[in-house]
C-alpha cells in the first residue's frame, strides 16, 4: 500500500487544465489598486498548513474533503505586502501575490499566460487565478479562493468559474498547523492483538499492478513487512517499509514509502467486525494524507486495507489474500 501523498482530485483537474509550465514568476503591470495599509495580521497566513475537516454546507459523506490540496505553505514577506505560495495547485511554485492587486503573469502552453491577482482587506487574503482559456472552451477559466484566520484555524473558500458540473459553487474547508491538530488518542493493546496480519499478502490493482505486503510474525513487540508494486510490464514502480510497534502508550504503524522519512499512524480502534472478521484501525490527525489506514481479515480469510481521511471522501481499497506456497 503506497502511502506517498497525493493530489487530491481538484489538484489534478487544476492541473490538466494549465499543463505542465515553468516555475518563473515576473511583475507585469503596475499596481492596479493604491498601496494597501496591511495589518501585521497577515502574518498568521505563514507556515504549512494541513486540511483538517470539509464545512461545505450540504456537502454527501462519500465527497468530503478539502477544497484545495491536503497541505499547502504560505509565506509572508518582511514588508508585509506578499504572500508567496506552495502547494496550491496551480501547478506553479513560489508565486507571488502582492497585496495591492498588482498581477502576477506566468507563461503557460501554447502561449498562454495564467494571471494571479490578490488582496488583504479586512483580515480576508484572497486572490484569483484566470487561466487564459477562451470563453467556452472546457476547463476552469478563473480560480478564486480567499483565506481568512479564525480561532479555529484557517478557513479556505474555494470557487471557480465555471462551476464543475454537478459541483459546489463555493467549497470550504478547515486547516490548521500540525502542531496545533491534537494526536490521536491510542487504543490499549499489544502487538499480540493485531497478529493476524502476519503473512505473505498479494493482490491485483484494477490497473493490472500486483501488490504484495509481506508481514512477519509478532515478535520482540514488532512486527516488520516490505510493501511491493509491479506493473504489468513486470517493473517496480513502489515499494515501502512498514512496521507495527509496541510503546507505552499503545501500537504504533510506521510507514516509509520509497525508503522516506518516516510516518507515524497510532492504533486507536481493534476488535471484532459485524460479520465476524477483525479491524484494525490507525490514525494520524496530524498527517496530510492519508489520515487513516484501516486493516481488516474478513471471516473468509482475505485481507483489505483502506487509506484516507478520519471522516468521509473515498478511500483507497487495496484486496490482498493469502500467497499460495
Amino acid at each position: 500500500m503506497n502511502l506517498r501523498l497525493t493530489s487530491a482530485f481538484v489538484l489534478f483537474v487544476i492541473s490538466v487544465c494549465i499543463g505542465a509550465v515553468p516555475p518563473a514568476a515576473a511583475q507585469s503591470e503596475p499596481p492596479v489598486h493604491a498601496p494597501v495599509q496591511v495589518n501585521p495580521d497577515v502574518r498568521l497566513l505563514g507556515g504549512d498548513w494541513i486540511y483538517v475537516e470539509d464545512r461545505t454546507e450540504g456537502q454527501p459523506m462519500e465527497r468530503l474533503g478539502p477544497p484545495m490540496a491536503s497541505k499547502f505553505s504560505m509565506r509572508v514577506e518582511d514588508a508585509l505586502d506578499a504572500v508567496i505560495l506552495n502547494g496550491h495547485g496551480s501547478g506553479h511554485r513560489d508565486v507571488r501575490i502582492m497585496l495591492d492587486g498588482t498581477r502576477t503573469e506566468i507563461a503557460g502552453e501554447n502561449s498562454r499566460v495564467v494571471r494571479y491577482r490578490g488582496s488583504w482587506k479586512n483580515g480576508v487574503f484572497e486572490y484569483e487565478v484566470d487561466f487564459g482559456r477562451e470563453p467556452g472552451k472546457p476547463g476552469i477559466g478563473v480560480l478564486r479562493r480567499r483565506f481568512q484566520v479564525t480561532p479555529e484555524g484557517l478557513i479556505v473558500r474555494v470557487a471557480v468559474d465555471p462551476p464543475a458540473e454537478g459541483g459546489e459553487v463555493e467549497s470550504v474547508g478547515l486547516y490548521r498547523h500540525a502542531e496545533d491538530i491534537p494526536l490521536a488518542t491510542p487504543a490499549t493493546c499489544t502487538i499480540a492483538d493485531v497478529a493476524w496480519i502476519a503473512g505473505a499478502w498479494v493482490g491485483t490493482r484494477p490497473s493490472g499492478s500486483s501488490i504484495e505486503e509481506r508481514w512477519s510474525p509478532p515478535l520482540g513487540g514488532a512486527m516488520l513487512a516490505v510493501s511491493r508494486t509491479v506493473n504489468t510490464n513486470g517493473r517496480m514502480v513502489a515499494f515501502e517499509y512498514l512496521r507495527i510497534v509496541e510503546r507505552e502508550s499503545g501500537l504504533v504503524y510506521v510507514a516509509q514509502p520509497g525508503g522516506a522519512a518516516k510516518t507515524e499512524f497510532v492504533l486507536t480502534e481493534f476488535g471484532p467486525t459485524e460479520s465476524g472478521g477483525k479491524r484494525a484501525i490507525f490514525d494520524n490527525p496530524r498527517h496530510d494524507y492519508p489520515k487513516r489506514i484501516v486493516y481488516e481479515l474478513s471471516p473468509d480469510g482475505q485481507l483489505t486495507a483502506t487509506t484516507g481521511f478520519l471522516k468521509g471522501g473515498t478511500p483507497r481499497r487495496y484486496e490482498f489474500s493469502r500467497e499460495d506456497r
